[in-house]
C-alpha cells in the first residue's frame, strides 16, 4: 500500500550533529544549565519528559538539580535523531542537510520560497522557519581600526578559544554575565594559574538561583496588566518584593511569578518606554532575571577571595596592542581613563542582536530584498504575532517565519527553553493549521 505523506520537513543545519547547536555543543562537563531540570522538557505539555530521559539514562552529571549543557545537548540530538529516522505517526517526513544555507528568496508565484545551499542544492518550500539562533559579537566591537588583534577573542563561545591561552598567562574578560562566568569555569577546569581580571561597566555579577517554598501569587492581571510605563511596572513589583519579604518569601518568587507575563509587559510598552528600559532597567533586570547555579556562585567567589580574579568597574573605550598583549582603556563616570592590559581578552558582553550588522550571507539576502526588518531597537527582527517576518513595506510574508532570539522585539525575554519551545509549539500549530486549510481547499 502506498503511504501519502502531508509534508516534508527539511532541516538545514551545518554541525556534525543536529540538535544541540551552538549552546549545548560544547564537550565541558563545568557548563552548566542555569535553569532546573524540572523546567527543561523539550515539550510543554510534557513537563517531566527531561527527567525522565535523565532517569532513563542514568545520567550522573546532575548536580543540586542543574544539569551540564552538554546532557542536554545529548537529549536533544537523541529527540531529533528520532524524528529523523522515522516516519511521524502523521505522515510527516523530515530530512537532514548538513550544511548551511546561503541565501533565501520568496519564488514568483509568492506561494513559496527557495533556500540555496552552500553546495548549490536548492530546497524550494511553502514555509521557511528562521531558526538561527544568536550570532557572535562583532569583531570590530572594540576595536574598529584593528580587525586583527593578537590576544583578543571576539566571540567566547568558538570552538577552541580557551585552549590557546597558556597556563599562567593573563586574561581580561570584558563583562560579568553569565557567558564570563562559563569562560572563568573554563579556564578554572583547564588549570589556568595566571591573573583574570572582569571589567563590567555595572560591576554586578547574575544573581543565584535559590529554592523556595511557595509560588508568589500572580498579580499581573490585577496589578500590571494594560501599564504602559517603566516606572509604573516597577512601583507595583517593588513594593511586591517588600511585602514578599514581610511575610517571609523570597524575592524569587516574586519575580518568576511574572515569567508567563512578560511578553505581554514588554508589548504594553510604546517604542520610547521600550527604550528607557533598555537604558536603564536592562543592566538590573538581566542580574536578578538570568540566574547563575548556587555551585557556579561558589566558583566565582571562592576565586575572588583567593586573588586569582579581580574585578574592575567601567565601561571600555578601546583596545590597543600593547607590549606582549591587549591594551584596554577603560573609564568609569567622569573619572580619568586608566589602562589595563593583559595577553588576552575575551568579549564576554553577550552576542549580536542587531539584524542590521549581521553579515551572515543567508541573512543578508533577505534584508537586501526587503524581507527581513530589524526593528528600531536592534534586538532583533520585525514579525506579527505568529512570527512571520514583516518586510520593508509592512507587509506579513506568508511563507518567512521566525522564532528564538530573533522574536526579543516582540518578547524581549526570548531565549530560555521554556519560553523556547512554547514559542516552537505555537508555531508548529499554526502551520498545521495552514497545511490542513491549504490540502482542504485543493
Amino acid at each position: 500500500m502506498m503511504v501519502r505523506y502531508t509534508c516534508d520537513v527539511h532541516l538545514v543545519e551545518p554541525r556534525l550533529a543536529p540538535g544541540p547547536g551552538l549552546a549545548y555543543t560544547a564537550r565541558r562537563p563545568e557548563y552548566l544549565m542555569n535553569v532546573q531540570s524540572q523546567y527543561l522538557s523539550a515539550f510543554p505539555d510534557q513537563p517531566d519528559h527531561f527527567r525522565h530521559w535523565l532517569r532513563t539514562n542514568r545520567n550522573p552529571d546532575c548536580e543540586l538539580d542543574f544539569c551540564s549543557r552538554q546532557s542536554y545537548g545529548r537529549y536533544l540530538q537523541q529527540l531529533i535523531g528520532q524524528v529523523l529516522e522515522w516516519p511521524s505517526s502523521n505522515g510527516i517526513r523530515c530530512f537532514w542537510h548538513a550544511q548551511a544555507a546561503v541565501a533565501a528568496e520568496i519564488n514568483a508565484d509568492q506561494q513559496t520560497g527557495l533556500v540555496r545551499l552552500a553546495d548549490g542544492t536548492t530546497l524550494t518550500s511553502n514555509y521557511i522557519i528562521l531558526a538561527l539562533g544568536n550570532f557572535p559579537p562583532l569583531k570590530s566591537a572594540f576595536a574598529p581600526a584593528l580587525p586583527a588583534l593578537p590576544g583578543y577573542h571576539h566571540n567566547p563561545w568558538e570552538q577552541g578559544v580557551l585552549h590557546t591561552i597558556g597556563l599562567d598567562e593573563t586574561v581580561l574578560l570584558l563583562g560579568s554575565g553569565l557567558t564570563a562566568i562559563d569562560v572563568l569555569l573554563g579556564l578554572r577546569a583547564d588549570g589556568h594559574r595566571g591573573k583574570i581580571t572582569i571589567v563590567s561597566g555595572h560591576g554586578r555579577w547574575p544573581m543565584v538561583h535559590q529554592q523556595y517554598q511557595e509560588p508568589y501569587p500572580s498579580f499581573y492581571a490585577t496589578e500590571l496588566a494594560g501599564l504602559t510605563r517603566v516606572a509604573a511596572v516597577m512601583q507595583v513589583i517593588r513594593r511586591h518584593v517588600g511585602m514578599a519579604a514581610e511575610a517571609g518569601t523570597d524575592w524569587r518568587a516574586v519575580i518568576d511569578s511574572l515569567r508567563p507575563h512578560l511578553g505581554l509587559i514588554w508589548a504594553a510598552w510604546p517604542p520610547e518606554e521600550q527604550a528607557r528600559f533598555l537604558r536603564h532597567v536592562a543592566g538590573y533586570w538581566s542580574v536578578i532575571r538570568h540566574r547563575s547555579p548556587p555551585q557556579n556562585a561558589e566558583v566565582v567567589a571562592s576565586m575572588l577571595a583567593d586573588g586569582v580574579l579581580q574585578e574592575e568597574t567601567g565601561r571600555v573605550r578601546g583596545l590597543a596592542a600593547g607590549g606582549e598583549g591587549v591594551l584596554v582603556t577603560v573609564q568609569q563616570a567622569r573619572q580619568p581613563h586608566r589602562q589595563l592590559t593583559a595577553a588576552h581578552v575575551i568579549n564576554c558582553t553577550g552576542p549580536l542582536l542587531d539584524y542590521s550588522r549581521i553579515s551572515d550571507s543567508f541573512v543578508q539576502s533577505l534584508r537586501d530584498a526587503g524581507q527581513l526588518c530589524p526593528d528600531a531597537l536592534r534586538l532583533g527582527i520585525k514579525t506579527d504575532e505568529h512570527g512571520a517576518l514583516l518586510s520593508s513595506t509592512g507587509s506579513v510574508s506568508p511563507i518567512l517565519f521566525t522564532l528564538g532570539p530573533s522574536r526579543r522585539p516582540a518578547y524581549y525575554e526570548s531565549t530560555a527553553v521554556p519560553e523556547l519551545r512554547e514559542q516552537a509549539a505555537k508555531l508548529a500549530k499554526e502551520l498545521g493549521q495552514r497545511l490542513v486549510a491549504t490540502a482542504t481547499a485543493i
